[in-house]
């Protein structure tokens, strides 16, 4: 096996010391331009990779972000990402990302998981986790952001909008377009705290205006993909087939809705009105267009990341830093 090479190899190949070499890589201010393009050539001849937990070590500065999503295969959780990846290494900071698959005690071991490693900062996707989570966030001692939610009794800082108040948005529109006999599929498992807020919001909604919040049409574990919108929609067509208009909740089981009443001639929107959640591109480009509210992902994570480096910079109390979700009137609602 051959041997790893050493700073101190690289500052030979240099013609510089190890000192140089260290603050050529910590990007100090102190090494010239000329020097550290050589000093760069000459690690990457060598094969050489910067030990950087060495010098966190020394500095007591990790220069990442901690950060936890439900799913890695949602677009909505990946803009958010994005953009806060973006934001960050604009600043010299990375992103640790942890997969909690709607799981609160998972989301709970990582979250020990990344403290053991000290991160700058903490993000994490909800404002529902369990009590010893939430123990170590309060006394982490590093800014700590909740996303995607209004958590009613916040850790720390929150970057986000209320998911039932979105329902609102959706009930308002389809009854604008003389339809009542509303159903709701999905948000009926616990695990997805975001999910579940929908189906509440699409209740309080319908019961304000005096209409029966009654069709709730279950559709599986969250994530909820194609077929399981398309299981659920053949379920309520079944069973209640006055239904005018039904809102999913999401873009993906919304589309598969949309399939299950293609595959029975049942006219969207016609026969049927269909609304998702998450303005995702399918939504856009599906047929008909689905009517959808854009939850602004990416600016969650622009306002995430923003928000963690001026506390890193300089701590303050809580912030509400409110997202205002927008809808998008596709074809699948409006009747001609």
């Amino acid at each position: 096996m051959a041997r790893t090479p050493t700073m101190k190899d690289v500052a030979k190949a240099a013609g510089v010391s190890v000192m140089t070499v260290s603050r050529a890589f910590k990007s100090d201010a102190s090494v010239g331009d000329e020097t550290r393009k050589r000093i760069r050539a000459a690690a990457d001849d060598l094969g050489y990779v910067f030990d950087s937990t060495a010098a966190n070590l020394r500095s007591q500065r990790s220069h990442f972000v901690a950060v936890t999503i439900p799913s890695i295969n949602n677009g909505n959780f990946a803009g958010t990402v994005e953009a806060m990846t973006t934001r960050l290494s604009q600043s010299g900071y990375q992103v640790l990302l942890g997969h909690t698959n709607y799981d609160i005690l998972r989301e709970e071991q990582l979250i020990e998981e990344f403290l053991s490693r000290r991160p700058e900062a903490v993000v994490v996707t909800g404002g529902r986790h369990t009590d010893r989570a939430r123990r170590l966030l309060a006394q982490s001692g590093v800014p700590v952001i909740e996303t995607w939610d209004l958590p009613p009794d916040p850790i720390g800082h929150v970057v986000g909008f209320s998911n039932a108040a979105c329902m609102d948005l959706l009930v308002a529109h389809l009854v604008e377009q003389g339809l009542s006999r509303i159903a709701f599929i999905g948000g009926d498992v616990d695990g997805d705290t975001r999910g579940s807020d929908r189906r509440r919001g699409f209740v309080a909604a319908m019961e304000a205006r005096g209409l029966d919040a009654g069709r709730l049409i279950r559709a599986g574990q969250p994530p909820i993909s194609m077929h399981e919108g398309a299981v659920a929609m053949a379920h309520l067509l079944d069973s209640q087939s006055d239904t005018d208009a039904v809102i999913c909740v999401s873009d993906l089981s919304a589309f598969g809705a949309l399939t299950e009443c293609q595959r029975r001639g049942v006219d969207v929107p016609g026969d049927i009105a269909v609304a998702g959640f998450g303005a995702y591109d399918i939504a856009g480009i599906c047929v008909p267009t689905l009517t959808t509210v854009d939850p602004m992902p990416a600016r969650i994570g622009e306002e995430a990341a923003s928000l963690v480096l001026d506390l890193i910079g300089a701590p303050a109390g809580p912030a509400l830093t409110r997202i205002t979700p927008v809808l998008k009137v596709g074809q699948s609602t409006v009747r001609s």
